[in-house]
């Protein structure tokens, strides 16, 4: 609906469809239905997988409305935005038969869960005297009860974790309950697996990667534009007014972001840290922060940018020096990356390759995909260089995405050997067998003001 101010009355018309090359990645409807066969590829390739590979017969995954597991966005539908009251998913794996997907309460997800409902929920009183009068609980904890003993697993697991917030959806209040409906046959059956979660949402289709290279496309345009003579004029633009044609810009295309973006200066001579929103100058050096979100995926970019002086035609050669030496730790992260190593791991053997090549740098990239910062292994953060505890021990698995994400600091002879900082974060991803690649492409040159 489309809402007209004419003079002081409000006038409730009906709005138009956007045009289609304002849709680079269709109709919501369009979106919708690629995301739900993403959705059944997954219940029916990876989550057999995941579950054997921690050695889980039964994960049950309780949640409430608005109070929602982080991994709830991987196992429903994109129509479905709430949990709606309490909904339990459960998955049982009866071997041979494949693994059971159950959902106590919601909806079958498009046919993708089998649903099991209270059949006294519409009787009235009599039927909500009833329940309450019956052991473990009311509504959907009573129901648990039998799918329990008809799949009689030996190993329960549930996400609680201390150390990843991907894995510890399960609410005290959710326990509490859940340990009722288990008793003593069941609770002791109950098994910490950590990574079964993790894992989960981390693995990405290799069907989903020809949407994430469109998303990198678009990023790389609209920073390109960002950072040109159409948005930019110096001396008189701030930066403030580059991030927000980026987020309006975002918003027209009915797409969204993760997080603001940022855009920030460097300059000859001046400490431009502190500043705040400052007016872009000719020969600064711009630096964007920037990602989109589209069809329940994620990207996070970052590039650099020079504004020409008179009479250049390019950003001095001590520039792009400071640049190559950030790409070139870009190549050994990606050269270190293997499967099996631990994030912790990667990270000590990248920087020390940094170190003995001379260059001072620092390394904090992190896994992306359903989550900005997303499940998988932390390689460093910025104030971690030793190595994130837990975090940084979760070996990296084929099939996942990683924001490679880093800054390495060049004195710069043009600059009177000022040290100029050159931040990149560029998407890449492990394929099935391994190899390391970039999603779509990184920066080699900067994006030039003229």
């Amino acid at each position: 609906m489309r809402l007209v101010l004419l003079g002081a009355v409000l006038v409730l018309g009906v709005a138009s469809a956007a045009p289609a090359q304002e849709r680079p990645f269709g109709t919501l409807r369009e979106q919708a239905a690629i995301r739900q066969e993403w959705l059944r590829l997954r219940l029916e390739r990876v989550l057999p997988r995941v579950l054997r590979e921690h050695g889980v017969d039964m994960w049950i995954i309780p949640m409430r409305e608005y109070n929602e597991d982080p991994v709830f966005s991987s196992i429903v539908s994109p129509t479905t935005l709430a949990a709606r009251r309490r909904t339990i998913y459960v998955f049982c794996d009866r071997g041979d038969r494949g693994v059971e997907r159950i959902a106590i309460g919601g909806t079958s997800q498009g046919g993708l869960y089998t649903v099991i409902r209270d059949p006294d929920a519409a009787i009235g009183t009599a039927g909500a005297t009833r329940r309450a009068a019956e052991p473990f609980g009311p509504e959907q904890w009573r129901l648990l009860r039998p799918v329990l003993e008809s799949c009689a697993p030996e190993t329960i697991a549930v996400n609680t974790s201390h150390t990843h917030a991907f894995s510890d959806g399960l609410t005290v209040g959710e326990w509490e309950q859940l340990q009722e409906v288990l008793g003593p046959e069941y609770l002791p059956r109950v098994v910490r697996r950590e990574r079964l979660a993790l894992d989960f949402i981390a693995e990405r289709l290799p069907e989903e990667l020809d949407v994430y290279v469109r998303m990198q496309e678009l990023v790389h345009e609209l920073i390109a534009t960002a950072f040109s003579s159409a948005v930019i004029t110096p001396g008189e633009t701030r930066t403030d007014d580059v991030v927000w044609l980026l987020r309006q810009r975002v918003n027209d295309l009915g797409l969204g972001t993760w997080f603001h973006p940022s855009v920030s200066v460097q300059r000859r001579g001046v400490e431009m840290s502190d500043s705040v929103n400052p007016i872009i100058r000719r020969g600064d050096v711009l630096h964007v922060d920037f990602g989109i979100s589209a069809l329940g995926l994620n990207t996070d970019t970052q590039h650099m940018g020079y504004v020409l002086r008179e009479g250049e035609d390019d950003a001095p050669a001590g520039l792009y020096a400071a640049l190559r030496n950030s790409q070139r730790l870009q190549d050994i992260l990606l050269e270190e990356m293997e499967p099996g190593r631990t994030g912790n791991e990667v990270l000590r053997s990248t920087l020390a390759r940094m170190r003995a090549e001379g260059i001072d740098g620092t390394m904090y990239s992190h896994p992306i995909g359903v989550h900005g910062h997303g499940a998988g292994p932390l390689i460093g953060l910025w104030d971690r260089q030793e190595g994130v505890p837990g975090r940084g021990d979760v070996p990296i698995r084929p099939n996942t995405w990683f924001s490679t994400e880093l800054q390495t600091t060049t004195p710069v002879p043009e600059w009177g050997g000022q040290p100029v900082r050159m931040a990149l974060e560029e998407e890449a991803y492990v394929d099935a067998e391994g190899r390391r690649h970039w999603v779509l492409r990184r920066q080699e040159r900067f994006h030039l003001v003229r």
